[in-house]
């Protein structure tokens, strides 16, 4: 039997609030989790982060939640969501 919609909803509310809070930790953001948007633009107009942020994010998700971002795979970084959507069929690729 899959999971049912609480767990699923648990699930991606634990990824969020984990890599939001690496993300503010090791970017130095000014924000707190509950500040950021899971659908604001990381980079360029939303939070305003860079090619060198960009790959300080993908170290984070890599370190985070053992996950091989593939290389010039930048779309996955548009948002949190985004990320956490990739994030969590990664880890559901490897059981």
């Amino acid at each position: 039997m899959g999971e049912n919609i609480q767990q699923v909803i648990d699930k991606r509310s634990a990824v969020i609030k984990k890599f939001k809070e690496e993300l503010i930790r090791r970017l130095n953001l000014p924000y707190a989790p509950d500040d950021l948007h899971e659908d604001v633009s990381l980079l360029g107009s939303g939070l305003g982060l860079d090619s060198l942020d960009a790959l300080e994010i993908v170290l984070c998700i890599e370190n985070c939640f053992g996950i091989k971002i593939p290389d010039q795979n930048t779309s996955i970084l548009r948002s949190i969501n985004t990320i956490v959507d990739f994030v969590i069929q990664e880890q559901e690729k490897k059981g």
